[in-house]
């Protein structure tokens, strides 16, 4: 029995090094070699062999062996024969996964970065670019300076820091609200405890700083050029921004009444009130030479064409608003809505009636939950959520977190097969959905499914809610000669529409469907490539910089989250979910930033990352 004891006290202190490592690979830096990241985790699967066959004891030693000589830059194009002749060998030959995993998981690396190993035997040398950066800023779309605000807000200058915020990102409201945080997934301050709660910080900042009551940089001196920028949401608005700071005058076209596009539109209000957007649009005004012209729908009010011969330069920020249906007979009843179209009826006080009623919803993405989330607060009786696989719920897994608690109800493993209408009033009845069960993974790691032997079922429903993806209007623009490419604008990584000059497009029209934080990348991506075709290289510099860097606190701590009403309280009405921070939770949090900037990994030439 002691013997047991003693085994299970050493496995228990295996699990902490198992964490501990874990929260290493975690935190591993952008800008990493790809080769010495294999090569470690190649080392792992080493480190778990047995010993009993000799393809995965002798031959993964050899392998590491022969990825260093890569690494080092002493191998040549024979090495890399070798290397993948030997690795096939060691997955067709092991006795068991680990060595047949290990093997495979090298053959990737050969076939994920051809590029690496071409510049590690020709230059000795990783791929020309590649340098470990600081995470949070590289990880940022629009690579906003994170530990620069971060320093601000610890010292209690929150003008400061929302104006750093703004040197790239005009709308730090609106992503204090509703952004998928991506500068968290890397944070350096993982390996103490847990990553810096960024989006709670900036929250803070905003509620402290309004984005209006902030002055403008000064704008340069007016260049004479025109601009006309097509689209008043995030992209829009970004590009509108940067070009009126840099002297360009700024005619903006929207077809709603208000600017904002998905994000006024698309995003409830209980995620983004209303008020708080406006304070980021009344900023953005302030820029310079702006003129807003709303209600005015290009092929409608206005051609394309004219605004060409108007203007100096065309920015396209059409975004994705129109909600797809699925190809099913039944999918144009009254009753049954595209997730993006619901949303932007209710936005518009045109919501409909769903008290009392059953409602089932086709999808997992973040505009499903809104959507669902929505269907609750307005009276549903119950909203049921279909997914073919539980990787099809590719929304934050604090949205569905949040749905779950409001009452919404997940059913997964079962696949749209077709609607029921009534045949005298034309609205669907029911939803036939078909059983599934998981199968093997794809090519791209993703698991399948196939049809169970079980019989499909009827699911009975007053109101269908289609959240299976989002295209953008594009007729007009394509009849004017703007390149379009499975739906989308064809343009290239300069937002750069391809065989038209001076047209220029970038967002979810270009993109598909994605977040706020990278569309405004485009916008800003997009503002200086145009100045840059118009013969200018301006530059936009708000009047905040961060402070002298401290050396974090690497006590373990933990991290501030964000409260939240009570969900039997919230789903009641529209207001806004998430509480704020305290002022102690403010400068506790932004006291643990470790300033990755100054020191690590994103240690740069001068001091700072860039």
């Amino acid at each position: 029995m002691r013997k047991l004891a003693k085994r299970g006290n050493i496995n228990e202190r295996l699990d902490v090094v198992l964490n501990k490592f874990r929260a290493r690979l975690n935190t591993i830096p952008t800008g990493i070699c790809p080769l010495v990241l294999y090569r470690s985790i190649l080392q792992v699967s080493m480190n778990q062999s047995c010993g009993k066959c000799v393809p995965c004891r002798d031959g993964l030693r050899e392998v590491d062996r022969l990825l260093g000589r890569v690494i080092r830059g002493d191998a040549n194009e024979e090495t890399l024969d070798e290397l993948r002749e030997l690795c096939e060998m060691i997955a067709a030959a092991s006795d068991c996964a680990v060595g047949v995993v290990a093997a495979n998981t090298v053959l990737d690396s050969l076939r994920e970065f051809p590029d690496e190993y071409e510049s590690h035997i020709r230059h000795r040398r990783c791929v020309e670019g590649g340098v470990q950066s600081v995470p949070c800023i590289t990880l940022c779309p629009a690579h906003v300076d994170v530990p620069g605000y971060v320093a601000l807000i610890h010292e209690g200058d929150f003008a400061g820091a929302v104006q750093l915020i703004r040197n790239k990102n005009p709308l730090p409201t609106a992503c204090a609200l509703v952004c998928e945080h991506p500068c968290e997934r890397r944070c350096r301050r993982g390996m103490v405890d847990a990553a810096i709660n960024i989006r709670g910080l900036k929250r803070y900042a905003v509620e402290q700083m309004h984005a209006d009551q902030l002055s403008a940089p000064k704008a340069n001196v007016s260049t004479g050029k025109r601009i006309a920028v097509i689209g008043g949401g995030p992209s829009g608005l970004t590009a509108a921004w940067f070009l009126a700071l840099m002297g360009h005058r700024v005619d903006i076209f929207d077809e709603h009444e208000q600017l904002g596009g998905m994000l006024r539109y698309g995003v409830p209000e209980y995620r983004l009130p209303k008020a708080r957007l406006d304070e980021d649009i009344r900023g953005i005004l302030k820029a310079g030479d702006i003129h807003v012209h709303c209600g005015v729908r290009v092929g409608r009010e206005v051609s394309f064409a004219e605004l060409r011969e108007r203007h100096d330069a065309v920015y396209l920020a059409l975004g994705a608003q129109t909600g797809r249906r699925l190809p099913a007979e039944g999918a144009d009843a009254p009753n049954a809505v595209p997730a993006a179209d619901f949303l932007q009826a209710v936005a518009a006080g045109q919501a409909p009636d769903l008290a009392g009623k059953r409602v089932a919803l086709i999808g997992g993405g973040n505009v499903a939950m809104d959507a669902a989330r929505t269907a609750v607060r307005l009276g549903a009786q119950s909203v049921h959520v279909f997914t073919r696989k539980r990787e099809d719920y590719t929304a934050s897994a604090h949205e569905l977190e949040g749905a779950m608690q409001e009452g919404v109800r997940f059913r997964t493993l079962v696949s749209f097969l077709n609607i029921e209408t009534n045949a005298d009033t034309g609205l669907v009845q029911a939803v036939w959905l078909q059983p599934q069960i998981v199968g093997e993974y794809d090519e791209r790691g993703e698991v399948t499914t196939e049809h169970s032997s079980a019989y499909p079922y009827r699911f009975k429903c007053d109101y269908l809610i289609m959240a299976v993806g989002q295209s953008s209007e594009l007729a007009a623009f394509e009849a004017g000669g703007v390149a379009v490419r499975a739906g989308r604008v064809d343009a290239d990584e300069t937002c750069q529409v391809r065989g038209l000059a001076r047209v220029f497009s970038g967002g979810d029209c270009v993109t598909g469907p994605s977040t706020a934080i990278r569309a405004i990348a485009a916008g800003q991506a997009a503002a200086y490539n145009i100045d840059e075709s118009l013969g200018y290289h301006h530059k936009v510099d708000c009047p905040s910089h961060a402070p002298a860097p401290v050396p974090g606190n690497v006590k373990p701590t933990g991290r501030a989250e964000l409260e939240e009403r009570d969900p039997f309280e919230r789903k009641e009405d529209f207001r806004c979910v998430e509480c704020s921070m305290t002022p102690e939770e403010a400068e506790r949090e932004s006291g643990r930033c470790l300033r990755c900037d100054f020191y690590g990994c994103g240690v740069m030439e001068g001091g700072r990352g860039e």
